[in-house]
């Protein structure tokens, strides 16, 4: 098992980080979704934090580690 994440969460990540404005964090689950979401497509939260700071910090959080939730994708 490979201690890095595949380069396409930190290509995402790197993104994310680029442009914090166009997205917030979920508080229910701490997914990062675009900014115009009005509920989670991962866990239907509909708290956000849309301060860019948090945005950057997510995102290089999940941009440095293998995915570890269930997203939609993964059950169609």
């Amino acid at each position: 098992m490979s201690d890095s994440p595949p380069p396409n969460r930190a290509a995402t990540a790197a993104k994310i980080a680029a442009n914090p404005t166009g997205y917030k964090v979920c508080e229910g689950c701490d997914s990062i979704v675009g900014s115009g979401a009005a509920l989670c497509p991962n866990c239907h939260s509909y708290r956000f934090d849309a301060a860019p700071a948090r945005v950057i910090l997510q995102a290089r959080i999940l941009g440095a580690r293998e995915q570890t939730t269930v997203t939609a994708d993964d059950l169609a």
